[in-house]
């Protein structure tokens, strides 16, 4: 397996990293037993970039885990990341959001639940609108300074909060953001406008987190009326989410897409769509979850998938986000046309 380094840090992670999502929760996730069997199998297959989270089954993800690496002995062959913003305490004003109260009190107790006496990676979860960037990254350096952390990442916030929190951070001489985790697949590209050449130029690495877009792009779902899906599993348990979006008819030619490439290849649609974003640009490793072994099995054989030049361009062109300004005006039918010779722009 080919390791990559995470942002600008010595880390090296795996393509694939375990997301832990599913370790304890009731109904869609697994039981104890169940998820020791997915992490060891994880280990063994030569992973070691492992994500939770905080808020993930109360606490009871950072729990198991914890005990999955004790039990392994592992502790100092992973890459161990969790995240805080989350409410972790009911009624408790100060224990949500990323001001440094919660910041501190969250990691404090993560470390407990994992075990551990420190993180790898350590994420803002949430951008919760109102928290000083200034107050995030200076408590993001105590705590690396600390020696409780040894890298810091944000999750899902805007591309001017992440360029502003890295600029403090480099003008400050402040602990530099390693890393960005966010929502990334075939239907879901919006990050590619910003995000992805902010952190190329900003030296932090991008992990995205649902590459099958809730199980979309798994290949099992079907129309119905043309927008939503019929079928079991998570996208069908979360669709009434309210950071879920419904599917459009575009979500669904992109699926008719994949399928066809797929079959080509003849691997399922969720190995293809795995694959495709594990190797888009800026991408150091994947997040991806599974429910049983064999979930897990068939998502780490994504990185075998061989595509030719032009499946990858067909796959590309069909989930491609639509330009708006400026970007519009650098795209290259446009940038071609005002090369032409006698081209004329009309007048407003």
């Amino acid at each position: 397996m080919i390791y990559r380094l995470l942002g600008r840090t010595g880390l090296r992670v795996s393509p694939l990293a375990l997301g832990t999502m599913t370790f304890g929760q009731d109904g869609w996730g697994t039981d104890e037993e169940t998820a020791r069997v997915i992490f060891r199998h994880y280990l063994e297959s030569g992973g070691n970039f492992v994500d939770t989270a905080n808020g993930y089954a109360d606490g009871r993800s950072e729990e198991l885990l914890g005990t999955f690496i004790k039990e392994a002995g592992c502790r100092e062959r992973i890459v161990l990341a969790t995240k805080f913003t989350g409410p972790t305490e009911p009624g408790n004003p100060n224990a949500t959001g990323n001001g440094r109260k919660n910041l501190l009190n969250s990691l404090d107790a993560s470390l407990r639940r994992l075990r551990t006496d420190y993180l790898d990676l350590y994420w803002m979860h949430l951008w919760d609108t109102v928290t000083p960037v200034e107050e995030v990254m200076a408590t993001f350096d105590a705590v690396v300074r600390s020696g409780k952390v040894r890298a810091v990442g944000l999750s899902d916030v805007p591309a001017w909060y992440l360029t502003k929190a890295q600029l403090l951070a480099a003008g400050r001489g402040w602990e530099p953001v390693a890393a960005l985790q966010l929502e990334y697949s075939l239907v879901e590209r919006h990050i590619e406008r910003e995000h992805v050449p902010a952190a190329a130029d900003l030296g932090m690495g991008i992990v995205p987190w649902s590459p099958l877009a809730s199980g979309f792009l798994s290949g099992k779902y079907t129309r119905s009326d043309g927008t939503d899906a019929s079928g079991q599993g998570r996208l069908e348990s979360i669709a009434g989410a309210p950071f879920m979006r419904g599917r459009t008819e575009r979500d669904w030619q992109v699926l008719d897409t994949l399928i066809r490439v797929a079959a080509e290849v003849d691997r399922s649609p969720a190995q293809v769509a795995i694959n495709w974003v594990a190797r888009r640009p800026g991408v150091v490793s994947t997040l991806i979850g599974a429910r049983d072994l064999a979930q897990l099995t068939a998502n780490l054989a994504a990185l075998d998938v061989e595509l030719t030049a032009g499946q990858v361009a067909r796959l590309e062109a069909a989930g491609r986000p639509e330009s708006y300004t400026p970007y519009i005006l650098f795209d290259p039918d446009v940038v071609s046309a005002l090369a032409t010779p006698g081209f004329q722009v009309r007048p407003f």
